[in-house]
C-alpha cells in the first residue's frame, strides 16, 4: 500500500493553520485494519487546550445516508423483500396513485427520481413530523424520472421511509439492529446525544437560539425537525466505527457478525448505475472527484466535514472526518483539501 503520510500530515495540519477545520481526524487502511492515522487540531478553538482525539464524536451528516440507509435497504434488498426495480406505487400504499409511486428505489438510489431539489420541509409541510412525511410522499416531482442526476436529501428521507415500512421498525433501531450491532459500531447512533456523551463530540456550526456551537444536535435542520432520525442526516458516530464499516465492505469476514448487506450489495453499489447520464453515480456512492470510473475510488461526503472512500479495486479505503462547519459553510476550502488527501491516499 503506498502513501505519503508526511505529506498528509502536513496537509491537514495546513488546513488547521488556515482555519479550515478546528480539527481532523483520519485513517487509512485495507480489510485487515488502519494502516496509518492520524490527528490534527483542537476539538473546539474556544479550548485551544482540548486536542482533537481519535475517538472524537462527529456528526456524520450525509454519511446518514450511507450508515444507515443504504446499508438498511441493502438489507432489505437482500431479504428479498425490496424490489429495486419495482415501481414504489405497486407495493406501498403511501404513494399509491401520487406521483412517487411512478418511482423505483433505484431511481432513489441514483439520484434520478426527479424528486424536488432542497428540502424546505418546515415552510412546506409545518412542524408535525406527520404532515411531513405525507407532504413528501404525495409532492409533485420535479422532472421525469430518469431524465436527470440531480442529488437530492429527499431521495434518503423517502428511502427512509420506505426501510421502515418494508420492515416495520423505526430507521434508528433497524439500523442499529441490522448494521452497527453486527459490525461492533459500538458508538454509532443517532441523536440528540446524551450529555455525557456529546462531551466527546465536535462543535459544529453555531446555534443563533442558543448563541453556542452545536454539540450532540445534528446540524441538519430536517433531522432536528424530524426529532434527529431520518434518512437525510442525524447520525453521529467515530472514526473506528467507520473503519469497522468499510472494512466490511472490503471482505465480510472481518465483522463479529454478517451485517444485513453483503458483498454482492456492496459490488452492485460501486459500479455505474446512471447509464449515459452525468454526473456518474453508483447506488447512493459516486465516483471520487477527480477519479474516472474506471478508477474505482468510491466517496461520500457529509456537509459537516466528514468524509470516506473506498475502492474495492485497490482494497483499500480511508476516512477524513472534520467539523470544517465551526468555521463557515464556504465549500471551497474543504474540497481542496479532501481532493489532495484523496490523491495522496489512493494511486
Amino acid at each position: 500500500m503506498t502513501y505519503d503520510s508526511d505529506r498528509i500530515e502536513a496537509l491537514l495540519d495546513e488546513g488547521v493553520r488556515d482555519k479550515v477545520y478546528p480539527g481532523a481526524v483520519w485513517a487509512i487502511g485495507d480489510a485487515t485494519g488502519i494502516h496509518v492515522q492520524g490527528i490534527t487540531g483542537v476539538l473546539d478553538p474556544n479550548e485551544p487546550d482540548v486536542p482533537m482525539r481519535d475517538d472524537t464524536i462527529f456528526d456524520a451528516a450525509s454519511l446518514t445516508k450511507i450508515l444507515a440507509v443504504w446499508s438498511s435497504i441493502g438489507a432489505l434488498c437482500e431479504d428479498g423483500v425490496l424490489d429495486l426495480d419495482q415501481p414504489l406505487g405497486g407495493f406501498w400504499p403511501d404513494v399509491t396513485g401520487h406521483p412517487l409511486g411512478t418511482v423505483t428505489a433505484r431511481r432513489l438510489l441514483t439520484h434520478t427520481a426527479g424528486l424536488p431539489l432542497r428540502a424546505q420541509l418546515k415552510n412546506l409541510y409545518g412542524t408535525d413530523r406527520d404532515d411531513v412525511r405525507r407532504g413528501v410522499l404525495h409532492e409533485q416531482l420535479h422532472r421525469p424520472p430518469g431524465e436527470a442526476v440531480e442529488y437530492t436529501d429527499r431521495a434518503a428521507l423517502i428511502l427512509g421511509y420506505l426501510a421502515e415500512h418494508l420492515s416495520g421498525q423505526p430507521l434508528d433501531d433497524l439500523a442499529t439492529v441490522r448494521i452497527w450491532q453486527p459490525l461492533g459500531m459500538r458508538s454509532t447512533r443517532f441523536g440528540p446525544l446524551p450529555d455525557d456523551i456529546a462531551a466527546r463530540c465536535a462543535p459544529t456550526e453555531l446555534d443563533q437560539d442558543t448563541d453556542t456551537h452545536l454539540k450532540g444536535t445534528a446540524h441538519d435542520f430536517s433531522a432536528r425537525l424530524l426529532g434527529g432520525v431520518c434518512g437525510i442526516a442525524g447520525v453521529f458516530t467515530v472514526l473506528d466505527d467507520l473503519v469497522a464499516f468499510l472494512r466490511y465492505m472490503l471482505d465480510t469476514s472481518t465483522a463479529p457478525k454478517r451485517a444485513g448487506f453483503g458483498p454482492a450489495w456492496s459490488a452492485t453499489s460501486l459500479t455505474v448505475q446512471t447509464s449515459t447520464l452525468t454526473p456518474v453515480r453508483g447506488l447512493f456512492w459516486h465516483p471520487a472527484p477527480g477519479t474516472d470510473p474506471a478508477d474505482g475510488v468510491w466517496v461520500h461526503y457529509g456537509f459537516t466535514g466528514t468524509g470516506m472512500w473506498i475502492s474495492p479495486h485497490q482494497g483499500r479505503w480511508a476516512v477524513l472526518l472534520t467539523n470544517k462547519l465551526y468555521y463557515t459553510r464556504d465549500r471551497q476550502p474543504l474540497t481542496e483539501v479532501r481532493n489532495a488527501f484523496r490523491g495522496l491516499c489512493f494511486t
